[in-house]
């Protein structure tokens, strides 16, 4: 090295040794005294993508989404048939008023604070039943969103009874604190709360957002919304002054969900270690009949045996090599899959009669999988498919998601619903797929996922997570329809192929009557009526027959009494559907049209949405 550049060298080497003296150094003291806790909602308020606030038109359509859910969820509970308006007022270009009532049980005085001012607050997180909500987290965050971005407060009104006053609440959150703070709290007469049936909540928040139609909209959902609950009413009044009604469907509520305990199959060691160490039980005989679900004395006593152990054990004799025993016995045990009372599905029945309502195919299979686990929590898959129709039949399938009946129009590319979607082999039911994508054609997927606890990939609950018991579920469910959908799609191929064999002999039939008479010198009509006869019998599935059901009327057919099944004339548009579709398909008049059968299943399934223009 040349002797300039060892000289400059060390005189830098110099320079930073004398800085790095010189500098102040933090004492383990200082840096103590620091560290403070963090509060979870000054958290939430630096990362509120994390909640589904990353943009204002997400932004107003996680809003909707958190108060419809909890006005669903109160109203169910209570056993309320929901009467749910969603009022969306814009105030400036990107400003606008947020109003959600509801016809629910209403909310205590005392509780108002907690459930609209504190995150992670609320009753759903350690019970293991169905509901919307889980964390606590959706209508506090949504409130204190809108206060970060117009500096206004939340308002809430709430009347718990006829004979009870209405309290109107304005709050604020303190994010520094999780706490809310009071700014207004009134008494307030029944002429002015507006609660016809006696009892409800309504929320107002001012919030920056953006509104605009399409997908991933809150049009969009609220109409998904009102396909998975067709119990519930909806009004809806767009910024533009559009209102929108989502009529009630069906009269009954859905059946209640009972809580339950964890199912031993499916917990992880850790969580097993921790029940040990929580139980209120002294022996492991009780511990596993009392704080599981589906374990009864002869289960328990098994997979104590298995572990070395007795149901007379101590539970605080249990060491960790014990429980990695007991923990390995319960896989070796056969255990009664859990009860599914704490779950409620949205039925084969109710998914037809919401698929046919909103979309305009030929073909509807639903299915429903019998219940899991996955790290104990039960579950349960539904799948419906629309094929057909007035669909696309050159754009991709279309794929909606619903978790615990709640849509989900984000981040589809991370959810288990469409990763099973893709791996689904389409091909096998008679539709086109590339690798690694969904089917192309005019099919759109439906699926379910209803669960004690859904595992959403964020707080924002747009996806599903990717556990592989989830998704071995999903695609069962999606291979039974495909199966009822490629018998389908293989008997219109095979009534195409009979058409056009009708349609040969038809051709040639007269000019065959004619050379017979020629030959033998029969009539050539009698010719003709036999050949059409024989013509007939031979090609007679290109005859399609449909009962008042929409159901083909085939004895021979696998879908002819399938209950979960239901096939439209592709060709009727209200006019009679007897005749050829645009496939040359040939649907006989049977003793009642097509026209009349859609007629008829369009009372049954009421609730078709109705527009009205202010």
């Amino acid at each position: 090295m040349p002797a300039a550049t060892m000289k400059k060298s060390s005189k830098t080497d110099g320079a930073r040794k004398k800085r790095s003296a010189t500098a102040s150094r933090s004492t383990a003291e200082e840096m103590a005294s620091r560290q403070r806790e963090i509060s979870v909602s000054e958290f939430f308020a630096k990362n509120r993508h994390l909640l589904g606030f990353d943009n204002p038109r997400k932004a107003l359509l996680t809003t909707v989404k958190e108060a419809v859910d909890n006005a669903l969820d109160a109203c169910e509970e209570a056993g309320i048939l929901p009467d749910i308006r969603v009022e969306l007022l814009q105030l400036e270009e990107t400003r606008f008023k947020v109003t959600i009532a509801d016809n629910g049980p209403g909310i205590v005085r005392r509780q108002i604070e907690n459930i609209f001012g504190k995150l992670l607050y609320g009753s759903k997180f350690h019970r293991m039943k169905m509901s919307r909500g889980q964390q606590g987290i959706g209508i506090s965050a949504a409130g204190m969103y809108g206060l970060m971005t117009t500096g206004q407060p939340v308002l809430i009104v709430s009347k718990t009874g006829r004979k009870k006053p209405a309290h109107r609440v304005v709050l604020k959150m303190d994010t520094a604190r999780n706490r809310a703070e009071v700014i207004e709290d009134a008494e307030i007469g029944d002429d002015v709360a507006g609660f016809t049936e006696g009892h409800g909540t309504r929320v107002t928040i001012d919030l920056e957002g953006r509104y605009q139609k399409g997908r991933a909209s809150v049009d969009e959902y609220l109409e998904q919304t009102a396909i998975a609950n067709p119990h519930a009413s909806f009004v809806y009044v767009t910024p533009t002054n559009e209102v929108i009604e989502f009529p009630r469907a069906v009269d009954e509520l859905p059946p209640e969900s009972r809580e339950i305990k964890p199912h031993p199959k499916g917990i992880e060691l850790g969580t097993l270690i921790q029940m040990l160490e929580r139980t209120e039980r002294t022996q492991l005989g009780a511990f596993f009949k009392e704080d599981f679900c589906r374990v009864g004395p002869k289960v328990a006593k098994e997979i104590c045996r298995k572990a070395e152990l007795t149901d007379r054990t101590w539970v605080k004799q249990v060491g960790h090599a014990d429980a990695e025993r007991l923990f390995k016995a319960i896989d070796g045990v056969k255990i009664m899959a859990p009860p599914t009372d704490c779950l409620v599905p949205i039925g084969t029945k109710a998914m037809l009669a919401g698929l046919l309502k909103e979309v305009k195919a030929e073909f509807f299979a639903a299915s429903t999988r019998p219940a899991a686990v996955y790290r104990g929590n039960p579950f349960l898959i539904e799948v419906g498919i629309a094929y057909g129709g007035q669909l696309p039949a050159d754009d991709l399938g279309r794929v909606i998601r619903f978790a615990n009946r709640v849509p989900l129009l984000y981040q589809q590319s991370a959810c288990c619903a469409f990763k099973a979607m893709v791996e689904t082999g389409w091909k096998n039911y008679g539709l086109q797929q590339a690798r690694g994508a969904l089917p192309t054609g005019p099919i759109v997927v439906m699926i379910h996922m209803a669960s004690t606890w859904v595992p959403f990939t964020s707080e924002s609950k747009e996806a599903i997570a990717d556990y592989d018991e989830i998704r071995k579920e999903m695609k069962l469910a999606l291979k039974e329809c495909g199966r009822k959908l490629g018998t389908y799609l293989r008997r219109r191929q095979r009534m195409r192929r009979e058409t056009e064999r009708r349609n040969v002999f038809a051709r040639y039939i007269g000019e065959i009557a004619m050379a017979c008479e020629r030959m033998t010198g029969r009539p050539a009509s009698k010719t003709h009526e036999a050949l059409a006869e024989i013509a007939s019998v031979k090609t007679a599935e290109a005859d399609q027959q449909l009962d008042d059901e929409g159901n083909v009327v085939d004895d021979g057919g696998r879908l002819a009494n399938d209950d979960d099944v239901i096939i439209l004339d592709p060709a009727d548009d209200g006019r009679a559907s007897a005749g050829s579709d645009e496939d040359g398909l040939l649907f006989s008049q049977g003793s009642r049209s097509t026209t009349e059968t859609r007629k008829k299943r369009k009372k049954k399934v009421s609730g078709r949405r109705s527009v009205k223009r202010s």
